[in-house]
């Protein structure tokens, strides 16, 4: 009888973890889908090139830039999700980098400016929602606007000259941001700014999913009339993540000089499609009211080995937005029939 009932018990216990893996991976299968795209698509690379991408330095080539784009998909995935857009972000990257650049140049203290970036990309966030929300304004149509004037107004501000901060590198705020802390091989190692890029993925992580802001962001972009029955303050919550992006913005403007050494007016302004592109591959829908952080992190990871897998594989460069078309394309097919629209 006892045999019997431990035996049962077990079988009852291996039910319920089936069952929570299950569960678990029905709720991700966006991110997870995006994850085995990765995986397939650095398999299919490295079989056209095995030397190129069974080296550490291919992989860290790519870390030293993806984690801009990082910066800027993680609010954007909370921007989409509460049913708006927002196309602005290149030029607040650009203009909050400015901000940033400006200070260090004049031989400020590099802290000061990147809370000075950061006031400017949640301001600009903040007038964005204004614009949105308030005004009632098309979100698309807004910050694309909002977009044009922005970099309008750096190229006056600047009339086309560049501004570069050589006297950074070195100083500890830059071996803290960008420096090679954890070594894989001699002289090489993963860039610091991957690890910040993992660090806001997962605070992004943690506010989607297990936090009250990511909640009400969810119930805004699923029904907002329903969230506002349900004492949900959906002005306010739409504003909040416009705010948001601008403070990621402003991150990877930060991190883009920091890299470069330089800003130049165009700053920011070849974001824009990879970085949406990014965001749709990772699994998080058009429509609002559900997507994935972690999964719109991968898709930018696949958008930038893109161009670095088709070089190695011999192709010449024009092939890389034929492919660019081809991945994305495929990668949304699969997201498709991976799962429906879910209310």
């Amino acid at each position: 009888m006892i045999g019997s009932a431990t035996g049962g018990k077990q079988k009852q216990i291996a039910r319920e973890e089936a069952s929570g893996i299950a569960k678990w991976s029905r709720n991700n299968r966006r991110a997870i889908t995006s994850t085995l795209f990765l995986i397939v698509m650095l398999i299919g690379f490295t079989m056209a090139n095995p030397e190129v991408f069974s080296q550490f330095k291919t992989y860290r080539s790519v870390m030293i830039a993806l984690p801009v784009s990082i910066f800027l998909v993680v609010p954007l995935v909370f921007v989409v999700t509460a049913g708006e857009i927002d196309l602005s972000f290149p030029s607040v990257v650009g203009l909050a980098s400015y901000a940033f650049v400006s200070i260090v140049d004049q031989g400020g203290d590099p802290l000061v400016g990147i809370a000075a970036a950061l006031l400017v990309g949640a301001f600009l966030g903040f007038l964005n929602g204004i614009l949105v929300v308030r005004i009632g304004l098309s979100a698309l149509v807004a910050t694309l606007g909002m977009n044009f004037f922005l970099r309008g107004l750096i190229n006056i501000l600047v009339e086309g000259f560049s501004i570069a901060i050589p006297e950074i590198r070195g100083s500890f705020i830059h071996t803290l941001l960008t420096d090679d802390t954890i070594m894989i091989v001699e002289n090489q190692g993963i860039p610091n700014q991957m690890l910040w890029a993992l660090a806001f993925t997962a605070l992004g992580v943690f506010l989607y999913n297990r936090h009250s802001f990511g909640v009400r962001v969810h119930c805004v972009g699923d029904n907002p009339e329903s969230a506002a029955e349900m004492g949900i303050d959906v002005d306010r919550t739409r504003i909040l993540v416009f705010v948001f992006t601008g403070i990621g913005a402003a991150l990877a403007g930060v991190f883009s000089v920091m890299i470069n050494f330089v800003w130049w007016p165009t700053t920011g302004d070849g974001l824009l499609l990879p970085v949406l592109a990014g965001l749709f591959v990772g699994g998080t829908p058009t429509w609002g009211g559900i997507g994935t952080v972690f999964g719109g992190s991968i898709g930018t990871s696949i958008v930038a080995f893109i161009e670095t897998g088709v070089i190695a594989a011999g192709l010449t460069g024009f092939f890389t937005q034929f492919f660019y078309g081809l991945i994305i394309i495929l990668s949304l097919i699969f997201q498709r029939f991976n799962g429906g629209r879910v209310r």
